[in-house]
């Protein structure tokens, strides 16, 4: 079919969720002529209203926003001997789609990493004696200072209404916030969500046993908020419908209603759904870009030309439209030689579901991040060099919804009929969870790259996965299976189960863990070990900026989102002051 030529722009940004409206919004705020092109279709709130979005099994059951295998398949294999299948159903994630994209239907745990993890490398350094560590770890430093990064996450958690307790606030420590975390140079925008009966449970038992509990910090905003784009967020009204859902209250922070209500006013922005972006057109030289080609929503090929290429679709699809471009050397695990698809990290999660029959939680008065937390075991907080392993977790209690199928229920209930009835009838309501969201490391031999085998619908290779749990991580489990039993103990509940990783454990692709999917083509201060430099610019193609969850060295216990924003808005601020003056690499290697 014969290719259609567009209109040249300023700036292409592939991938219309958080980093895509971000980086579109501070751009065309520049006066920049910004188009943007989203694989997948139109997603807003006339759609969303409710009660459409109260629908367990259209949206938690046949994840009705997500991407669909079909589109966007991966395949997995445990290390390099084997042969890679692909995903035919979603388990351990689930990848988002459309406009707003994974940022629709987040949980909204808004909450930073630590300093330390911030600079692990340099922490690995200090801490840990030569052989303690696996000899395949690859953990690498983050490009930049606390400093320097701060007044970015700060940027995007006002453009996001966060709500919480400040614990460190310009050094001095608060009481009732996380004691562990970074200077802020500001407090919390809004306080923090109310707490429902199982935080106040978890929060005496965690002070009890000598823990720093804190509320979980939220974008699910608890008051009114007005944003510094001139958006207007609702106050969580705890309906419980967060993770995997729209908000039906315009209450959560997304792409919808934190940037996009003011991003499609604006005359210098465009955007096309159903714009499938299949490479990166690079000019003879190879060190720069001039566009991109995508297929419409009719089928027809178009070249849509530019001065500035953002890749920001989802972490695993920004790697593999780097290496379907040539944009930078594809990493080898066995020569370590190439940066394109190494340091991919995943994490693990677990922990305990108590049941009270003489205790009811009310599971219709909930949001996604309410909650409590604590931070004493992430690195650096306790003695991970004396017990042998790297890393660390959140350990949290946020109360379940109450929709009916995602109901916990003891360990021998059946699963239909009669007696998951009586089942339901008995502990509806009468459950709480304590969790873990855990670190992970990168390794030498668990990275990302193209699938020899299997191809997608244009005949283009499928991005291949090789990952597997390492005993690093199950070191970690097992330490906090002793952590969150002794809680457990504390709460004595009349009926409990326990599900941590076991030493050996190999991953299961079909269960559920998160979609906190890092790394694959990083950033760092050395071209020969990262793909990007500390402003997501390709080293080797100046006019490419990757912004995502693909930028991360290695995976740490703190949810992503804060860090994708503040890593972005950190780029777009140096696009606009200083590459716009001198295109070119930003960074010198």
């Amino acid at each position: 079919m014969a290719q259609i030529t567009k209109k040249e722009v300023d700036v292409v940004v592939c991938g219309l969720g958080w980093a895509g409206s971000l980086m579109s919004i501070e751009l065309a705020m520049a006066g920049l002529e910004v188009r943007a092109l989203e694989r997948g279709g139109e997603r807003d709130y006339p759609d969303f209203a409710y009660p459409k979005p109260a629908d367990e099994y259209a949206y938690n059951v046949r994840n009705k926003v997500f991407a669909t295998p079909k589109e966007v398949a991966v395949t997995v294999r445990y290390n390099m001997n084997q042969t890679a299948l692909p995903t035919r159903k979603w388990g351990a994630f689930a990848p988002g789609t459309g406009v707003g994209g994974a940022g629709m239907h987040w949980t909204a745990v808004l909450i930073r990493p630590t300093p330390t993890d911030i600079k692990l490398k340099t922490y690995v350094d200090e801490a840990y004696k030569p052989g303690v560590l696996q000899e395949d770890m690859r953990v690498m430093d983050f490009p930049f200072t606390w400093e320097e990064i701060e007044p970015y996450y700060y940027k995007f958690e006002l453009i996001c209404g966060q709500s919480g307790n400040t614990g460190n606030l310009r050094g001095q420590i608060l009481e009732g916030g996380d004691p562990f975390e970074g200077p802020r140079s500001e407090p919390y925008p809004l306080p923090a969500l109310e707490d429902t009966l199982n935080n106040v449970m978890f929060k005496e038992a965690a002070t009890k046993l000598g823990y720093h509990p804190f509320p979980n910090p939220s974008a699910c905003v608890s008051r009114a908020w007005k944003n510094p784009y001139g958006n207007q967020i609702a106050p969580c009204n705890y309906c419980g419908y967060c993770s995997k859902y729209p908000c039906l209250n315009y209450s959560k922070a997304s792409p919808q209603t934190a940037v996009m209500d003011s991003l499609k006013r604006m005359p210098n922005f465009s955007y096309e759904v159903h714009a499938e972006v299949v490479k990166v057109v690079l000019h003879d030289d190879q060190k720069t870009a001039k566009g991109v080609i995508y297929y419409d929503v009719d089928g027809n090929e178009v070249f849509q030309p530019a001065k500035i290429v953002v890749l920001s679709s989802f972490q695993l699809y920004n790697v593999r439209l780097m290496l379907l471009s040539g944009i930078g050397k594809p990493y080898n695990p066995i020569t370590e030689e190439g940066v394109v698809g190494r340091n991919y990290a995943f994490l693990s999660n677990g922990g305990a579901t108590l049941f009270f029959k003489d205790k009811n939680f009310n599971s219709y008065a909930t949001a996604g991040a309410t909650g409590q937390m604590f931070n004493d075991i992430s690195p650096g907080n306790f003695d991970g060099p004396g017990l042998g392993f790297l890393g660390g977790a959140k350990i949290h209690s946020s109360q379940a919804t109450g929709t009916p199928m995602a109901a916990a229920l003891p360990k021998g209930t059946p699963a239909w009929g009669m007696g998951y009835k009586e089942g339901l009838e008995e502990w509806y309501n009468h459950s709480m969870k304590i969790s873990i969201t855990t670190t992970c490391q990168s390794y030498r031999d668990i990275y990302l790259d193209l699938d020899p085998h299997y191809t997608d619908h244009r005949g283009q290779p499928l991005l291949r996965m090789t990952f597997n749990w390492k005993e690093n991580e199950l070191k970690l489990q097992q330490h906090l299976k002793g952590i969150v039993g002794n809680i457990a103990k504390e709460l004595n509940p009349d009926n409990m189960s326990m599900s941590f990783l076991p030493m050996g454990a190999d991953f299961d692709l079909t269960k559920y863990v998160s979609t906190h999917n890092v790394g694959g083509a990083v950033m760092g201060d050395n071209p020969r070990t990262s793909a990007l430099n500390k402003y997501l610019q390709s080293w080797d193609v100046h006019n490419v900026f990757v912004p995502g969850g693909n930028a991360f060295p290695q995976n740490f216990q703190a949810n992503p989102t804060d860090t994708i924003g503040a890593i972005t808005l950190m780029a777009a601020q140096a696009i606009k002051e200083h590459y716009l003056k001198n295109p070119g690499p930003l960074v010198q290697a």
